[in-house]
């Protein structure tokens, strides 16, 4: 029974559900065709009034960590509306815990989210987590495709 779960917990393609309330719901898949041990959290699960989120993250990487690209790409309603990249590991001074995991290790992280300068307007939002292990984002770690649902307007 429990080997059932975590395939179907685990299992590229399946929705993993994060959350839903009265103005938002929250979900992900993986966009790559590997089968990742990842689990993501997040709280509270609104944006009416709340700028600031806690997220938590637990995640065995397939392969070590010294050097992490993240590449976030937005669509609202279809429209590709921002691509952000951030380098988060380069292997020197790194001031993230995700930094140096080795591979199979599990990663547990807490963290805050601050949206204070983000009014979301209702609509459909498609959010693509890209994590690659060099920067010419040839050697992809992770791929998520988050979907948010802003059901009201914050303003």
């Amino acid at each position: 029974m429990f080997g059932l779960f975590f395939f179907i917990l685990f299992t590229p393609g399946v929705s993993e559900f994060i959350c839903s309330s009265s103005d938002l719901d929250m979900s992900y898949t993986f966009c790559d065709s590997i089968a990742h041990a990842f689990t993501f959290n997040l709280t509270p699960c609104t944006t009416m009034n709340k700028y600031d989120w806690k997220a938590a993250l637990t995640w065995i990487p397939r392969n070590d960590i010294h050097f992490l690209k993240i590449v976030f790409k937005v669509w609202y309603d279809g429209a590709r509306s921002l691509t952000w990249k951030e380098l988060l590991c380069s292997g020197a001074d790194d001031k993230y815990s995700v930094c140096g995991t080795l591979k199979g290790e599990t990663l547990v992280s807490a963290f805050d989210i601050k949206g204070s300068r983000i009014n979301f307007p209702k609509g459909n939002y498609s959010i693509i987590t890209q994590g690659f292990s060099d920067d010419s984002e040839n050697n992809m770690l992770i791929c998520l495709n988050f979907t948010m649902i802003v059901k009201q307007d914050a303003y």
